[in-house]
């Protein structure tokens, strides 16, 4: 006999991981927690008792729906969208935040959130639950109509591409935080050359804008070229604040009380191969960011 309280404190037990497996699908933290709370009123809808096993039932509710949705999501575009950056996890550098760091957890990256971004909804599943999730091959593949060979065949595809489009980076966080900080002491001084010694040769800077900052969103290639839009970050130095962006070394760009931007590197083998920036208005409002504005 099972208590009234059981299956709503088994789901809470949950919640967290839920909330990170959704987040790697849809790379939004509203409709992460919109899925996860649609898998909660499945559950209320279903007998609790008769489920074997609820961690692996929720995995796969929180699955279909994340699949629905970014295949609606397919559906409702006329046109190829802009760039658009994931919604960002930022913390203090100084602050234990466990919530953050469970749905974080494999060193989750806003570059790697990036590329899953573009991957095609099967492809993204598959990889997600597969790779982060350790889900077998033979249980994903009925949620995207697909055998498992196929199911395991474009998990192979995803990880290629993450494999190329997004490096690992360096796990010291330290030796992150002086490269970041090199970054910006370069571009305050105006030291072009320095500037391109921090930069991998092929680096990657994405900035997303927003519609309200639509001349914000570009992409750019090359240690020359993001070296010389870095030199323009001259004057935002005085209200840079140092921050975990995914857990990365990154930072807060903040003036008078207001954030102008979030921005994410990633740093491997000692130097910067991508940098990330939101700096639409309406996202960065949506964000907790009360710890960089007081």
């Amino acid at each position: 006999m099972y208590e009234s309280s059981w299956p709503t404190d088994r789901f809470e037990q949950e919640r967290t991981r839920l909330r990170a497996v959704a987040y790697r699908m849809l790379g939004s933290l509203g409709e992460a927690e919109d899925a996860v709370q649609e898998a909660w009123l499945r559950l209320e809808r279903t007998d609790a008792a008769e489920i074997e096993n609820l961690p692996g039932w929720l995995t796969t509710v929180v699955a279909r729906i994340c699949l629905n949705m970014l295949r609606s999501r397919e559906t409702r575009r006329e046109e190829p969208l802009e760039l658009r950056i994931p919604d960002p996890v930022v913390t203090p550098e100084d602050v234990i935040d466990p919530e953050a760091e469970a749905l974080l957890a494999d060193s989750v990256g806003l570059a790697l959130m990036v590329v899953l971004a573009s991957l095609r909804p099967a492809e993204r599943i598959a990889f997600v639950l597969h790779d982060m999730f350790a889900v077998p091959f033979d249980e994903i593949a009925p949620l995207i109509d697909r055998t498992p060979a196929a199911t395991r065949q474009l998990a192979s595809r995803a990880r290629r591409r993450v494999q190329e489009q997004a490096p690992a980076p360096d796990p010291d966080l330290a030796r992150q935080r002086e490269v970041v900080d090199a970054f910006f002491a370069a571009s305050r001084d105006g030291r072009f050359d320095a500037l391109v010694a921090v930069l991998d040769p092929d680096v990657v800077l994405r900035s997303d804008g927003g519609v309200a900052r639509a001349r914000h969103t570009v992409v750019l290639n090359g240690a020359s070229t993001v070296a010389s839009q870095a030199l323009t970050f001259s004057r935002l130095s005085p209200f840079v604040r140092p921050a975990l962006v995914n857990g990365a070394a990154g930072v807060v760009v903040i003036a008078d009380g207001h954030p102008l931007s979030v921005m994410a590197f990633t740093v491997t083998a000692g130097c910067i191969t991508a940098i990330d920036v939101v700096a639409d208005p309406e996202r960065l409002r949506a964000l907790d960011l009360t710890d960089f504005t007081g």
